[in-house]
């Protein structure tokens, strides 16, 4: 359900703003991104675990702030990251 170190690493590494980048906005979404994907693949076979279902609506909900505060601040920034991770259709 928890991402590796080593992925976590390479989400890093793609989405820094700068070397040694791993606070942005954009690094934190595609962060959340991953554990929100990872997690909905854990309730595919697990339809009745409530307590990470639970979790897995702080996750949304912090990345869904996390976007709107990029969207505020910079929305070139915003669109770019919405289309380089695929959340908006």
């Amino acid at each position: 359900m928890t991402i590796t170190a080593e992925r976590k690493a390479e989400v890093i590494k793609e989405h820094a703003r700068a070397e040694g980048d791993s606070g942005s906005p954009e690094v934190q979404v595609a962060i959340l991104t991953e554990r929100i994907a990872n997690l909905t693949e854990h309730f595919k076979l697990h339809a009745k675990d409530n307590h990470s279902r639970r979790g897995l609506l702080m996750m949304v909900n912090n990345r869904r702030s996390l976007l709107d505060y990029l969207k505020k601040k910079d929305a070139a920034r915003y669109n770019a990251l919405i289309a380089k991770l695929g959340l908006r259709k």
